[in-house]
């Protein structure tokens, strides 16, 4: 098996991406670059079994109809979400109020924060993908599945607060979360790479992305519910690992 991990960014610069290959109870970083164009990611999603992107595949439900009514000066759907309650509706997702409630953690809105550029490349990179090789499910049902590498690391108990950003303490925190990896993974070989993953979070974002995308392709994440299941299709669905890190050794 062969996962792929995408940290995306709103272009090229910072975009990082990180195959893993998976073989007797091992598994090998066998690709890891920076600065990375839609062309290369389309071409390793092709030869990938599983990937895992950092960016949200969709948009709130109820943005479209907003923004609709907005445009043709229809008052009713704009004023349907009058208020800071509806004004949440328009910003997060159902799957990031799930993520919330499960790991405290609050994801960045995507129609609201500075998501919102990654998002846009990501919808044009996923027609890309469906251009040559089909449409992929929002929900993580098909080959491509949104992850929140922070809170994998959260509920997989490595740890990785704060280790965003270029500043001497935050580089000594990556280092540290790096090395909390590698003793709960002894399994994963990092090839070399590991001075790379000490030097970029946007790297090392990648490489937790390619174990989500392990974690989903083993049924290990929380898929969603009933009540969740009609809106993570046209949403996206934020893939929670549901075990252990070291279940994706095997399988």
């Amino acid at each position: 098996m062969r996962t792929l991990g995408v940290d995306l960014a709103a272009a090229a610069k910072k975009t990082a991406v990180a195959v893993i290959e998976w073989a007797d109870g091992a598994a090998h970083l066998a690709h890891l670059s920076l600065d990375v164009g839609d062309e290369e990611i389309v071409r390793l999603f092709g030869s990938s079994d599983m990937t895992g992107v950092d960016c949200p595949l969709g948009w709130p439900d109820a943005f479209l109809p907003f923004l609709a009514g907005h445009l043709a000066f229809d008052a009713g759907p704009v004023l349907g979400y009058d208020g800071i309650e509806g004004r949440r509706l328009l910003a997060y997702r159902d799957t990031d109020r799930f993520v919330t409630a499960r790991t405290g953690l609050i994801p960045l809105s995507v129609s609201a924060d500075r998501l919102a550029h990654p998002a846009m490349r990501c919808a044009v990179i996923q027609a890309k993908i469906a251009r040559d090789a089909g449409p992929q499910a929002r929900d993580g049902s098909g080959r491509l599945a949104e992850v929140y590498p922070a809170a994998s690391l959260k509920l997989w108990g490595i740890q990785a607060r704060g280790y965003k950003g270029r500043g001497a303490p935050e580089a000594e925190k990556l280092s540290l979360a790096l090395a909390d990896l590698t003793l709960k993974a002894p399994w994963l070989d990092l090839a070399g790479y590991r001075d790379d993953l000490a030097a970029s979070d946007d790297m090392f974002d990648a490489v937790i992305a390619s174990l989500t995308a392990r974690a989903v392709s083993l049924g290990q994440t929380l898929r969603p519910g009933p009540g969740d299941a009609a809106a993570a299709v046209s949403e996206g669905w934020i893939h929670l690992p549901s075990g252990h890190l070291s279940g994706l050794e095997g399988g």
